[in-house]
This record gives structure tokens, C-alpha cells and sequence, in this order.
């Protein structure tokens, strides 16, 4: 979801010095890196620490990334998401305050079911991507990206006090929780040996309040950012050492960190915020306009409605897709061109896929470029190399569904 980097290529970074004091500030605007709980655990089993989004957090531990990706596509791996901006929306009219700023269909969502949505701004531009989920226990879930933290809380925030201005039920909290992603083949099968409750009727994007391993008050998920099964486990942040410690004694489970994270969401076609889509791009632009809710597009009063439905009806001027080639990996800001060699836009992603062993990219071309086949060229390291556009996801999802 969120920017990570200029970050995979190559894995050199210099590290910022930490400050001695520990604790978790709740604005990003500060210089000071913050800590999740789980930072002198990551030092402890070798974490390489990196500025992030303005948090200290391991950008790969001993092992390379290549077989911290790989052990997650084959086994499952454990992840520190707990930079995310984690908010609780209560009062009769949350679900009216989330309407009033994402695109999605809220109101239809079943108990404990979530979804991806998009803030979006008056100009149809996408102000972030967020995880939405309708709780049982009366309020919504919201998680949000760490890189957006103070935009999103202020977006929400403003929201809250104009609504009970006019006398709306609606209130805002902070989840200070910490944030654990089990993700891989094997997640539910390590994780289910420390809850009570059958994973097997937990299916992808629902949710559940339960004890894990010990750890009472735990929200697990059924999502992810690699397109693998597994769950985010928002715990409180006292437990968040031993969850984690729990979960790594079984030898399925292998921290990782940022870097295979960036390289499995890619390979998944998944859309990094500030890199794939921003302020500038909306969600048909995005190839987002699934998270439209179709009631939400009949009554077209969602943040930028009247540019983006428009769009959907008819051809957008430019189009994300995804990229393949052989040699030379692609990055970001890499020039696409046609096969005449005129520039026609630019690469937002891109990185050697270690499951393809080819170049996996997305990028924004116009329309008329956009169809999976169609042979373009992409500028790297002033040398122009073939690419084509391709399907995503790269590599096949492996969500948990009950169908």
C-alpha cells in the first residue's frame, strides 16, 4: 500500500542513528524516528534497520532477500506492519463519515467484513488506499498507510467535527495496537495451532476478535500484501514480542522485512501509494475502478465523482499496466516508449521477480498502449530493451476463499 521506496535496488542504505529513548509518537511530522514495539527484537535476530516513512524498520534480516521472498511464496514469513495508522470510526453515523471520503460500498458490508477502498479528492486523484472493515462490536476498522499517517488522520479528524457540528453520533480513536502479518502458504496452518477459533471459516478479507497465543484482545484479518494467504494480527502492543516470539518457534515462520515485501507485492500487482498512484492519478487511471461500489456509481456522491465515473464510461487518457522484460531490471521512473522510440510514459515500479526470473514493472502508458500483448520499449540505464504489457497479478494469487 504504501511507498517504501527508492528502496530494493540495490540494497544499500545509510542507516540513520536512533535516538535512545524509546516510545511511539503519534504524528509523523516529527524528525525523531519512531519505533515500533517489535524494534529491539528485530535487532535481536539481525534486523538491518532503515528509515521508513518516518519509523526505524528492517529492511531484510541474515538471509538475502531472495530467500526471504521465496520462503514466504513456499512456507510463510512474519512481517512488522505496525507503522500503519491503525483508527477506530464509532457512533451511529461511521459508516456516513466513511462514505463521505472513500469510493467504496461500506454500508453493504456483511459483520466482520472488510474491503480495500480509496480516499479520493474533489479532482477524482487518489489521496490513499485503506482497508475498511465493518466490525461486529460496533465500529469500523480502518487501517491506513504509515507514509499518509498525518493526511489521513487530519482528512478524518476534519470530517469528524463537521458531521457533529450538525449533530451527527460519530467519533474517531488511534488504534495504538501493533501490527503483525503472517503471510504464505503454510500462515493459517502455524497460526491456527494458537486460537481457538476454526481459521478454515475466516476467508480472505473478513475479520475476528480472539486470543492468540496467549494474547487476548487480538483483531486477526484474513489479508495481506503479497498474494498469499495469511492474516494481519493487530495486537496490543505488550503482547507484540510474544506473539512474535510464539509464531517464530515454529521453523515454517521467517522474519522478513521491507524488501520482500516490496518485491512479493509487485509480483502480486499490487499498488505502492506515492509510487503506482497519488494525488494525481484516479482509480480508473489506477486500474482501481473495482473498488467503485456500484451504488456508490449510480449515486455518484463520493470525493470526485463527477471526473471519475465519467471515465469509467469512456477511455481514459492513461492506463497502469504491467511490464515484462528480460535484462536489465526495470525501475521506477524508467521512460516507456513505443517501438518507434517516442516516450509514452513511465515506469512507477519495478524489480527482478525471484519466483518469474524476469523483470516484472507497472507503468503508466496511454490508452491505446494498454492491452496485455502490445510490445512497447522501456529506457534503462540510457539503453532502450523490448518490453512487453502484461497481465497482473504476475504470479497467481493464493487468497483463502469459501468458494
Amino acid at each position: 500500500m504504501q511507498r517504501a521506496m527508492s528502496m530494493v535496488a540495490p540494497l544499500g542504505f545509510r542507516l540513520q542513528a536512533l535516538p535512545s529513548a524509546p516510545g511511539r509518537p503519534l504524528s509523523c511530522s516529527q524528525n525523531v524516528l519512531r519505533r515500533t514495539p517489535l524494534h529491539d527484537f528485530h535487532l535481536a535476530h539481525g534486523g538491518k534497520m532503515v528509515a521508513f516513512a518516518g519509523w526505524s524498520l528492517p529492511i531484510q534480516y541474515q538471509e538475502s532477500h531472495i530467500e526471504s521472498h521465496l520462503h514466504t511464496r513456499r512456507h510463510c514469513s512474519l512481517f512488522d506492519v505496525s507503522h500503519m495508522l491503525q483508527t477506530e470510526i464509532f457512533g451511529c453515523d461511521r459508516v456516513k463519515l466513511m462514505e463521505s471520503l472513500v469510493v467504496g460500498d461500506i454500508a453493504e458490508l456483511r459483520p466482520n467484513q472488510g474491503t480495500l477502498s480509496l480516499f479520493t479528492n474533489e479532482a477524482g486523484g487518489i489521496l490513499d488506499d485503506l482497508i475498511v472493515t465493518n466490525t461486529s462490536e460496533g465500529h469500523l476498522y480502518v487501517v491506513s498507510n504509515a507514509g499518509c499517517w498525518d493526511k489521513d488522520l487530519a482528512l478524518m479528524q476534519d470530517k469528524v467535527r463537521e458531521l457533529k457540528n450538525r449533530g451527527s453520533d460519530v467519533g474517531l480513536e488511534i488504534v495504538d495496537n501493533a501490527l503483525l502479518a503472517l503471510q504464505g502458504p503454510t500462515a493459517a496452518q502455524v497460526l491456527q495451532a494458537g486460537v481457538a477459533d476454526d481459521l478454515r471459516k475466516l476467508p480472505f478479507m473478513t475479520s475476528a476478535v480472539m486470543k492468540v497465543f496467549g494474547v487476548s484482545g487480538c483483531r486477526v484479518t484474513r489479508c495481506g500484501y503479497t498474494g498469499e494467504d495469511g492474516v494481519e494480527i493487530s495486537v496490543p502492543a505488550s503482547g507484540a514480542v510474544h506473539l512474535a516470539t510464539a509464531l517464530l518457534e515454529n521453523p515454517e515462520v521467517k522474519l522478513a522485512g521491507l524488501a520482500a515485501r516490496d518485491s512479493l507485492r509487485l509480483e502480486a500487482g499490487l499498488c505502492l501509494y506515492g509510487n503506482d498512484i497519488d494525488e494525481h492519478t484516479t482509480p480508473v487511471e489506477g486500474s482501481l475502478g473495482w473498488t467503485l461500489g456500484k451504488r456508490r456509481r449510480a449515486a455518484m456522491d463520493f470525493p470526485g465523482a463527477k471526473v471519475i465515473i465519467p471515465q469509467l464510461k469512456g477511455e481514459v487518457q492513461r492506463k497502469r499496466v504491467g511490464l515484462m522484460c528480460e535484462g536489465a531490471p526495470m525501475r521506477a521512473h524508467n521512460p516507456i516508449l513505443s517501438t518507434e522510440g517516442i516516450m509514452i510514459g513511465t515506469v512507477t515500479s519495478g524489480c527482478p521477480s525471484p519466483c518469474l526470473k524476469k523483470n516484472v514493472a507497472m507503468g503508466y502508458v496511454p490508452f491505446k498502449y494498454s492491452q496485455p500483448g502490445t510490445q512497447l520499449l522501456v529506457e534503462v540505464r540510457r539503453k532502450q530493451q523490448m518490453a512487453v504489457v502484461s497481465k497482473m497479478p504476475f504470479v497467481p494469487t493464493n487468497y483463502y476463499t469459501l468458494n
